[in-house]
């Protein structure tokens, strides 16, 4: 068991999302208020070190949600995980004090809404967090999850100049230490976020869209060594939470959830190497969420095939993306409404199990239920149930059903009970 336990995303906190159709259990009503934070109890010997002040979720005020359920599901045998969403693209600067000064610092020198993986108060308030949770409760684990991508891909996935970051003190004093200039690396980014934008507006370079972004990326490295650097101060984190539950109970289990971008983005996959994650992971939760994944990646890949992949039609840019990516799903027009197959997440499994190597458990996330739109495709029983046999037969260790249960219909989360291997 899961349990959301520090989020602000509405994603895994609160009921199902407004514009949705509520499922078949539960409160029958949505919550438009919902604000998110954290929903155990703040002990407040282990932030010593951190200036980020009260992040008590006051949804549910009263409630710690490890004593509450902690007890009940031990004596049932069942394990309990906190689930971390470190997600921060929500509304935690303007509620959280001291927050807006961990912000990252965009080409421009502005303060971005997202916060930087160097800044010290922001590492030091994760850590106390983690210190927090694995001493003052017997929790079987913790999974941790970052819904984040460097500034390169940000800015293919559509974001623009505001998610060139991050361009602190902490974070040019490390590109000092590795020799990356720092204003070529700003003049790189601003020259890339020109060019996309203009291919947005389908203003086609002389040399074709693929060849200048190419062109940029030699004219500019700084670009793509500043992109190591930001995934590189992402990928730390992970050590150092890692490390700190370790160093306290070596039996506790951490983990981390990859994103759907690694199922759509050969550059988010280059950047997410199991291998390397390895060393500091006991699992990994790959999302393999194969019915939104239509809609998603149809989404996805107009927005590559706007830009950098213009010069062909986007159906043919599709069948490259595809075996780049070892997928063969729906054609671009039908992905909305067919969703990706089961095979799909048999085949991202697989390669998940071969890349972190024996010792990771790989956790596949399976969609159910995760909302798409109206005329878009649907969760079923039976995609449900071939989803999870798929899971097991590419090699997973056990899955997870996601994203949470409050958008969950019950014929659909029932579906997987004689799908997982006895």
């Amino acid at each position: 068991m899961l349990l959301a336990s520090h989020t602000f995303d509405r994603g895994t906190g609160g009921r199902q999302m407004a514009g949705h159709p509520l499922p078949d259990h539960g409160v029958q009503a949505y919550d438009p208020d919902f604000r998110g934070g954290g929903f155990a109890t703040i002990h407040r010997e282990f932030y010593g070190k951190t200036a980020i002040g009260d992040f008590r979720a006051p949804d549910h005020p009263d409630l710690d949600i490890f004593e509450e359920v902690l007890g009940p599901a031990h004596r049932r045998g069942m394990q309990v995980y906190a689930w971390i969403n470190e997600n921060p693209h929500g509304p935690i600067p303007r509620h959280v004090p001291n927050f807006p000064k961990v912000l990252e610092i965009d080409v421009y020198g502005r303060r971005a809404h997202t916060p930087c993986f160097n800044h010290p108060d922001y590492r030091y308030w994760w850590l106390s967090i983690i210190e927090d949770y694995v001493k003052s409760y017997a929790l079987d684990g913790v999974a941790w999850c970052s819904e984040r991508q460097g500034p390169l891909g940000s800015m293919l996935g559509g974001q623009g100049a505001a998610g060139i970051t991050c361009f602190c003190e902490h974070c040019r004093a490390i590109a000092h230490e590795r020799g990356v200039n720092v204003e070529r690396a700003k003049r790189g980014f601003v020259a890339m976020a020109d060019f996309l934008a203009a291919a947005r507006r389908g203003e086609r370079p002389v040399d074709g869209y693929f060849v200048t972004f190419w062109r940029l990326l030699l004219e500019y490295p700084e670009v793509l060594a500043w992109e190591k650097l930001w995934v590189d101060s992402q990928h730390a984190l992970y050590g150092e939470i890692y490390g700190v539950a370790k160093a306290i109970r070596r039996e506790v289990q951490v983990g981390w959830h990859v994103m759907h971008h690694n199922s759509f983005s050969p550059f988010y996959r280059a950047e997410q190497d199991y291998q390397k994650m390895a060393p500091y992971s006991d699992f990994i939760k790959v999302v393999a969420y194969h019915n939104c994944a239509g809609p998603r990646y149809a989404a996805f890949h107009r927005s590559l095939a706007r830009t950098i992949f213009a010069d062909a039609r986007p159906e043919a840019s599709l069948e490259l993306m595809y075996g780049i990516l070892g997928v063969d799903e729906a054609p671009l027009d039908e992905l909305p409404q067919a969703g990706w197959s089961a095979e799909y997440v048999r085949r991202e499994t697989a390669r998940a199990v071969a890349g972190a190597g024996e010792r990771v458990a790989i956790l596949p996330g399976i969609d159910i239920d995760i909302p798409t739109g109206p005329d878009q495709a649907q969760c079923t029983p039976q995609g449900t149930a071939a989803a999870v046999r798929a899971a097991f037969d590419g090699g997973a260790r056990g899955v997870i059903l996601s994203r949470k249960y409050s958008e969950m219909r019950l014929d659909n989360l029932f579906a997987t009970k004689d799908a997982i291997p006895a």
